[in-house]
């Protein structure tokens, strides 16, 4: 994901809706929407699990066994998480959302410890 800066005072408007989270999480779950349309056919709208799923996929193939590390140290701890930064970014519309789509389909979508440590691809080769 290149380095990249919101601009002309987002930051400052995400801030207004949301505290919790550093700006480089909202750049990551961008970066998590485009690495999920290029893994598919062609372009199409993803449910917040898929999306959710591919902030998974995309930690882990970019930060490794760091991945929890990083993203709770932008403050994402959970893939409801994710959901929330997905919303505000719906709200502030930078990105678009479906009538059908909820903060609900990121509720335990995965657990930060089942997928960064337990299902680690290295872990089972040490229990």
């Amino acid at each position: 994901m290149p380095e990249l800066a919101f601009r002309d005072g987002i930051m400052d408007r995400i801030r207004l809706r949301e505290q919790r989270f550093d700006e480089r999480a909202y750049l990551f779950v961008l970066g998590a929407l485009e690495f999920c349309q290029q893994r598919l056919p062609e372009r199409r709208h993803i449910s917040g699990r898929e999306l959710a799923l591919s902030c998974r996929d995309m930690a882990l193939e970019r930060f490794g066994v760091l991945a929890r590390v990083v993203l709770e140290h932008w403050g994402v701890r959970s893939s409801s998480d994710i959901g929330d930064i997905v919303f505000t970014l719906v709200d502030l519309e930078m990105l678009m959302s479906q009538a059908t789509d909820t903060r609900d389909e990121f509720v335990d979508v995965f657990n930060f410890d089942q997928a960064f440590e337990r299902d680690y691809p290295w872990c089972a080769q040490f229990v």
